[in-house]
């Protein structure tokens, strides 16, 4: 079992829990109170900084609600931070556009995350052909 040191910023959030059998992922919440007009973008801080256990990385994606609750998309799609970012100051956050005029609420669960381990180191070898199935190119199901 990994272990990951957590710093609050804040008494104002529920603290991290997992959540056995239900999910693997982890809910973050919003730290302070965010408002935004439509097209605007901004910084959600998460309250937390995150000591990862080396050779891991952390993925933050919005909830499948967090659209339908806050009109918001997150704007790098995918945040990845990796074990480096992790010091003392170093509060996670969540870059987001907002779709309509809106208001995050201290404590709103706006995103989640996971853990993953790093990708092993790859070598690059050049062919000038692939084997196996050719399904047709990008978009295609390889069904005519």
């Amino acid at each position: 079992m990994e272990k990951l040191k957590i710093k609050y910023f804040t008494d104002r959030i529920s603290h991290l829990e997992y959540i056995e059998g239900k999910s693997d992922w982890i809910d973050l919440r919003a730290s302070e109170d965010i408002e935004l007009k439509q097209g605007e973008y901004g910084l959600v801080p998460l309250g937390i900084a995150v000591k990862l256990p080396e050779g891991y990385e952390a993925h933050i994606v919005p909830r499948s609600s967090t659209y339908k609750n806050f009109g918001i998309i997150q704007a790098n799609s995918c945040g990845v931070i990796d074990s480096s970012y992790c010091g003392g100051n170093d509060m996670w956050m969540m870059p987001v556009i907002a779709m309509r005029d809106t208001v995050i609420h201290i404590n709103d669960r706006v995103c989640q995350f996971r853990i993953f381990k790093n990708q092993p180191e790859l070598v690059f070898e050049e062919t000038s052909n692939l084997e196996g199935d050719d399904r047709g190119g990008f978009g295609s199901t390889g069904i005519s």
